[in-house]
């Protein structure tokens, strides 16, 4: 029997199937009941989604509008609750419509319960989605 990861082998697994484009295999390291939080949504942006199926929705186009290269700097930080993890990181790609460059600091509050991501709060800047062709939550489909 295998044991689950651990929240930040998780993460970084996850990171990796980001830059694969691989959206399926990421959502299978999401509880079936998992919410992905954006405190700081701009209006039209949800800021809360409940379930894996509302976050694959969400995330399915995702590498049409956001080609993700690389994350060149991630810090995982072990909190006093082992099962939750603070990242900091910083994702580079370019904007898939406009061959902009992309260019996105993050902090992630991640909750892992038996080895599946079942919370995620995501605090990003929510003025880098006003550059065209980074909205990939509907308005540019």
């Amino acid at each position: 029997m295998t044991l689950p990861m651990a929240p930040a082998e998780l993460y970084r697994h996850g990171l990796r199937l980001l830059l694969e484009k691989d959206i399926p295999a990421w959502m299978d390291l999401w509880d079936e009941g998992g919410t992905l939080e954006f405190p700081f949504a701009p209006p039209g942006w949800p800021a809360r989604l409940e379930g894996r199926r509302a976050i694959a929705d969400h995330m399915r186009h995702y590498p049409d509008h956001i080609d993700l290269h690389d994350f060149p700097e991630v810090t995982v930080h072990e909190t006093t609750v082992p099962e939750t993890i603070v990242v900091e990181m910083r994702g580079v790609g370019r904007l898939v419509k406009t061959g902009g460059p992309f260019d996105m600091t993050y902090i992630a509050v991640v909750t892992v319960r038996n080895g599946l991501m079942t919370s995620y709060r995501d605090y990003w800047n929510p003025l880098a989605v006003q550059e065209p062709g980074a909205d990939f939550t509907g308005a540019e489909r």
